[in-house]
């Protein structure tokens, strides 16, 4: 089928974003593995009313039609904050983005691309990255292996046949970003907790839970380790203020105090990890809805989830102690202590760490001593829009 059947339109206003992320949903309800997120929270994400990522971002999302209906979407979008990145780090100048892909098949596949393409160079870009849907730090990268299991929460979820059509579109893979999967039920191997035990034994060093009851204060001190241990990292594009405050609102509900740590060195914040329960177990019950009922199971779960799997989706330690003895010990005395939580109190048996970027040695290191195993592989592509 020729292109000429595939109509690519601009999706604009509250009724277009409303029908983009329909049809978001509606591929997404194909796959045997998905699990309905709250649509609610999917509109806020593309509302530039609502979602903070566009006080320094451009964007046009696309909507694919063939007689009439919807049968792909995409966005393409500009991270002012990643064009001032060094080249090296993934973006810099001239790199715009794509995300929210999906398709019928691979016409419209390389329809939406190429209108997507298309606006990027509009706007003086050179160079496509993705899919990036939409700010690095919502849902970065395609699934490409994986989709045998559900995923955990806030993890994309994608077809294996899109990395196909992304690649006779012209792109190459840039970036892989991994989840490790970890029996927490299942005790350190005997190196690990000796290095624990000698942590818990140095008076210098002290893990503490997250205090809700300053909590702002405390996003804060998270987000500024983070920013400070990622500043090199691929991809990194650093949160504004307005992230952080919006960060804060929408993570404060999930957060359990026991399993979110701050490490502080002679009393100073150097190191933290935060771990999610899987907020995917009550969603898929509740269908992503929040009436009629869902509101109540939602609350109710997250007052006292139990038997779920857990998430890391993100932990960091200060970067004048990176390459350390000290930086992996902080890692494996707040793993530990979160495992031993999750597992006494919600009745844990596995959990997620990830992503972790592919170049991320000491990362990697960490999550294959503990005996984590990879079970899910994330692609971020790239392509010349020079021709």
């Amino acid at each position: 089928m020729s292109d000429a059947n595939v109509v690519i339109e601009l999706v604009e206003g509250k009724a277009g974003r409303a029908a983009f992320v329909n049809t978001g949903r509606d591929f997404a309800a194909r796959e045997p593995h998905w699990v309905p997120q709250l649509r609610s929270e999917q509109l806020e994400l593309v509302n530039p009313e609502k979602n903070p990522f566009f006080g320094h971002a451009a964007h046009q999302l696309f909507l694919a039609r063939r007689g009439g209906k919807p049968v792909g979407r995409i966005s393409a979008h500009i991270d002012r904050l990643a064009l001032e990145l060094p080249r090296e780090q993934g973006f810099g100048p001239g790199a715009g983005m794509f995300g929210y892909f999906d398709a019928e098949d691979e016409t419209v596949a390389h329809a939406l691309l190429k209108r997507a393409e298309e606006w990027l160079a509009s706007q003086g870009m050179n160079r496509a990255i993705g899919p990036i849907s939409m700010s690095i730090w919502e849902e970065p990268g395609l699934l490409v292996k994986g989709q045998d299991h559900d995923p955990m929460i806030m993890m994309g979820h994608h077809p294996a046949i899109y990395r196909e059509w992304i690649e006779s579109a012209g792109y190459s893979r840039t970036k892989t970003l991994l989840t490790y999967d970890l029996d927490v039920t299942s005790d350190f191997p005997p190196l690990i907790r000796r290095i624990v035990q000698s942590g818990q034994r140095n008076d210098r060093i002290t893990l503490r839970p997250v205090d809700v009851s300053r909590w702002d204060e405390e996003v804060e001190t998270i987000l500024a380790i983070l920013n400070d241990a990622w500043s090199n990292n691929w991809g990194f594009v650093p949160f504004t203020n307005a992230e952080i405050a919006y960060a804060g609102k929408k993570l404060k509900p999930i957060i359990h105090p026991d399993l979110n740590l701050i490490a502080e060195l002679d009393g100073k914040p150097v190191a933290f990890m935060l771990t999610f329960p899987d907020m995917n177990d009550v969603l898929r019950k509740v269908g992503g809805k929040l009436f009629p009922f869902g509101w109540f199971h939602i609350l109710r779960w997250l007052r006292k989830p139990r038997r779920m799997g857990m998430r890391v989706p993100l932990m960091g330690v200060l970067r004048e102690l990176h390459n350390s003895r000290l930086a992996s010990q902080l890692a494996f005395m707040m793993i530990s202590q979160i495992r031993d939580v999750a597992v006494d109190k919600y009745e844990t048996r596995r959990a997620e760490i990830g992503w972790i970027l592919d170049d991320n040695q000491g990362m990697m290191a960490i999550a294959d001593a503990i005996q984590s195993t990879i079970n899910r592989e994330y692609a971020i592509f790239e392509k010349s829009l020079i021709s």
